[in-house]
Order: C-alpha cells, then sequence, then structure tokens
C-alpha cells in the first residue's frame, strides 16, 4: 500500500470543493479517487426525516465514478462557494489507520470567517493511496 499523508489527503480533499473550474475540478478528481470509488453522504436531519415519512429506511446518497464526482462536487461548489460564499477547511486533525484516512472539517463564512458548518469524513483508500470509499458526516 502507498503510504500518504493523511493530513496532506485532508488538505488536497478539502481544496478540491473550491477549485473554480471544471477542468481543474476534473483533474483533482482524477488524483484522488479511484475510478471505480463511491462517495456516500449523510444527507441533513431534515431530509432524512423526510425520506423516514415516506417509508424510506435509509436515505443515504452516493455517487460513484469520475463523472459522478464531478457533478456532485460541481452542484456543491455552485451551491455553497458560488451562491452562499462559503469556504471549506480542514480541522487539521487527519489520522490514518491502515487503509482509513478519518479527519474533521469546517465551513466558513468568506465575509464574516464565521464557522457555519462542519463535518466528518471518513476515506478508505485503495493500494495506490486514491480513495475507493468517501463516507461524508455533514454536521458531526
Amino acid at each position: 500500500m502507498t503510504e500518504t499523508d493523511p493530513q496532506d489527503l485532508a488538505n488536497r480533499y478539502i481544496a478540491l470543493w473550491v477549485v473554480p473550474d471544471a477542468a481543474g475540478r476534473r483533474a483533482a478528481i482524477e488524483q484522488l479517487w479511484a475510478e471505480d470509488g463511491i462517495h456516500f453522504l449523510q444527507p441533513p436531519v431534515e431530509m432524512r426525516e423526510v425520506a423516514a415519512g415516506l417509508g424510506f429506511d435509509r436515505s443515504t446518497l452516493q455517487a460513484q465514478g469520475f463523472d459522478a464526482f464531478e457533478t456532485r462536487v460541481a452542484r456543491s461548489h455552485e451551491q455553497f462557494v458560488k451562491e452562499a460564499g462559503l469556504n471549506f477547511r480542514s480541522g487539521n486533525d487527519a489520522m490514518r489507520l491502515h487503509d482509513m484516512v478519518k479527519f474533521s472539517w469546517e465551513t466558513v463564512s468568506t465575509g464574516t470567517g464565521e464557522v457555519v458548518g462542519g463535518g466528518l469524513e471518513i476515506l478508505v483508500l485503495d493500494e495506490h493511496g486514491r480513495i475507493k470509499a468517501d463516507y461524508m458526516f455533514p454536521g458531526a
């Protein structure tokens, strides 16, 4: 297994979400993720409650593959960075255990510098140090 510095990986992962251009995002995606990697997102409580009210016992969202990641990151950038004026930063607490990396992140207002949210990320790496599974827990 490739030795990957966990904090460097966390920093590159967080930086991806604020890349303004599509070509830069795609390049970062292909450097970070395995081609068949998968991204799981625990949706906000409100979405989980609506899903439960409709009879769904799970409301996990997922994206798989470079094209899906590109769409996911682009839409997140549009909504949170461009429209809402937010930025993301690592909690500088990345830890690695075998093939897993865990770190926290914060959502920050670019206007005030105030932390307005955050979450927990757990990444499972392949033998080349690329992300094969990404578990995102906003609000954690």
